[in-house]
């Protein structure tokens, strides 16, 4: 029997879904956004995938259920379009970690390295980078680069997935770290793997890179949301731990109802993307509200390293 909450939502996951037809607008999700709004969603993914179902729309509407950031690549994709983001607070503690202004001054300072930057950074921040990456394709990327013959790197902003790659490359591999990570991945530890372990001999263990090393070497598998996903339907296992956002699980629970997930910590959670409320939502496709506005040129300069990213991956 459906309850007050679950009726009131189905009644906005209908409005919703009116508004967008009448509007042509298309809703994307990320994995970490809560149940009822990935259930309204035309695309649920990571922010490569999300970046790309962006740039192939026909919509008129892109309505972004994300952080700010997700919101601004996708209007630097798509200029042309509204882009809109139900709730404009949305944001992401590590990508504030950097600045516009210090990395301009660290490429005065190292003109001979080349600024790798996470998607998960404002706009200006990407305006003055070489070129992009996600979580999924950073190894690839930072590979395809050095095989090119750029030998030196500035890996912005998170520190551990900078370490993630360089792990993967050879520690050799000479790439400094900028001193950024996000707080809901960093928290975690390995004492919360090994209580599981013990607790579930049976299990595996799937982490995020944006974990710090010592929980990325006790996991049975590192990787974005897009490859946990994968990993999670191929797995025989029957417990899966995962180290990320516990929204994710959610999805995972539809694909792979046989098994049994834990969340690896007791309180994953991303309170930016929890801001995204189904009646934020519907208020931001009714009235268009919370428009990402940028400027042409920042636009025009930011594109540039997203570009490469797709060219690359």
């Amino acid at each position: 029997m459906l309850n007050f909450f679950d009726l009131r939502n189905e009644n906005l996951i209908e409005k919703i879904q009116k508004l967008k037809l009448e509007k042509n607008a298309v809703i994307l999700a990320h994995f970490y956004q809560r149940p009822e709004i990935q259930k309204v969603a035309d695309f649920i993914g990571d922010s490569l995938e999300l970046a790309k179902k962006a740039r192939e729309t026909n919509a008129d509407i892109i309505v972004m259920c994300g952080v700010y950031f997700m919101a601004e690549t996708a209007k630097i994709i798509n200029p042309e379009k509204k882009v809109l983001i139900p709730y404009y607070k949305a944001g992401c503690l590590m990508a504030d970690t950097a600045i516009k202004e210090e990395i301009i001054e660290y490429k005065k300072k190292n003109p001979d390295t080349f600024i790798v930057t996470y998607v998960n950074s404002s706009a200006d921040v990407k305006a003055v980078s070489d070129i992009c990456c996600t979580s999924a394709n950073a190894v690839k990327i930072v590979k395809k680069l050095y095989e090119q013959g750029i030998k030196k790197f500035l890996f912005v902003p998170d520190r551990n997935l900078g370490s993630y790659v360089k792990e993967k490359l050879g520690n050799d591999i000479e790439m400094e770290l900028w001193d950024g990570y996000c707080y809901v991945h960093d928290q975690v530890s390995k004492e919360d793997v090994i209580f599981y372990r013990e607790r579930f001999p049976k299990c595996v263990v799937v982490v995020h890179p944006e974990c710090r090393k010592e929980v990325r070497d006790l996991a049975d598998f590192v990787g974005s949301t897009s490859q946990i996903v994968k990993f999670v339907k191929q797995t025989s296992a029957k417990i899966v731990v995962v180290g990320t956002e516990e929204g994710i699980i959610n999805y995972l629970k539809k694909i792979a109802p046989e098994k049994t997930f834990y969340s690896l910590y007791r309180r994953f959670i991303c309170d930016s993307m929890k801001f995204i409320t189904l009646s934020r939502l519907y208020k931001c496709l009714l009235e268009e509200k919370y428009e990402i506005t940028l400027d042409e040129n920042l636009i025009k300069e930011a594109r540039k390293p997203i570009e490469k990213m797709l060219e690359l991956s």
